[in-house]
């Protein structure tokens, strides 16, 4: 006889429900706050141009988010606002609603903007150029490379590797903020099958949403001791492997070499952000099947 443990246990649910609440909180944080100190490297500052020189993306808090880039840059034309939101006149976006977008995994696209040259594209497409270039971050190094574009001053570089000039003039724009998604997990209480004997653990269920790049993993726990001790592991034995469910009600087979002949479980839930860390998923109720 096969039987199902429905986790709809309040404060379990209610620790899910916080964790989202956590989350998405924190994306608006990262959305509306003010600054109060850049991400750009103090050494690591500058981009190019021919005509105007260097370009200081360090002096005046700028900062790399997951969905755009804020604040404005230096330059001996003056300021270039990379954001109406956080432009040197504050929020301008009922004038003009313009930003370097960022997609989370550090490809900028979009405009910046100078009182004195213009607009200044970050990439080819958003400009409809008929020449491929885009600035682009490194997720892991926080280099920036690539090339920006203004009509007036011409080609902008990033990257000194972009020339192969760095013998000559050793510069790039880097900064601390990398790609990656925010995760977070939660174990849950012990269950009991009540068979003296041992149960095996059959499947893990979940139910819920899972927007696109999210992810749901778990980890399983058993003993025949209620205390434990709770190894959570993968279906490699490990504790670095997990069992990934294809999506919200899809069941996933336990490794029963692990998980036989024991009265009691445990599961940990481990739930990952997009890379741009603007959505997650949202878990409802968890379902393990298990049989004597």
């Amino acid at each position: 006889m096969k039987h199902f443990f429905s986790n709809s246990i309040f404060y379990f649910l209610l620790s899910i429900f916080l964790f989202i609440v956590f989350l998405f909180s924190i994306f608006y944080f990262l959305d509306s706050v003010a600054y109060a100190a850049t991400n750009i490297d103090s050494t690591y500052r500058y981009a190019w141009n021919d005509n105007i020189g260097w370009i200081d993306f360090y002096l005046d808090d700028v900062n790399i988010i997951p969905n755009r880039i804020k604040g404005y840059a230096n330059s001996s034309v003056g300021y270039i606002a990379l954001d109406c939101q956080s432009s040197p006149n504050g929020n301008i976006c009922g004038q003009s609603n313009f930003s370097v977008s960022n997609d989370g995994n550090g490809n900028l696209t979009g405009w910046a903007w100078n009182d004195a040259i213009g607009w200044i594209s970050f990439d080819s497409a958003s400009a409809g150029s008929p020449y491929t270039y885009q600035v682009s971050i490194n997720p892991t190094t926080g280099d920036f490379s690539g090339w920006a574009w203004n009509d007036v001053v011409g080609w902008i570089s990033f990257n000194c590797n972009n020339t192969s000039s760095c013998a000559t003039s050793n510069y790039k724009v880097n900064t601390s903020w990398y790609a990656g998604a925010i995760n977070s997990s939660l174990t849950s209480s012990v269950f009991d099958t009540q068979v003296t004997g041992g149960t095996a653990i059959n499947t893990i269920t979940w139910q819920g949403s899972q927007p696109s790049g999210t992810s749901v993993k778990f980890q399983i726990a058993s003993s025949n001791n209620s205390s434990g001790p709770w190894n959570y592991i993968g279906p490699d034995g490990s504790s670095s492997s997990y069992y990934v469910p294809a999506g919200p009600g899809s069941p996933i087979q336990i490794n029963l070499q692990y998980h036989n002949n024991q009265r009691y479980f445990r599961y940990k839930i481990f739930l990952y952000s997009n890379a741009a860390q603007t959505v997650s998923p949202r878990v409802d109720d968890v379902i393990i099947n298990w049989s004597p």
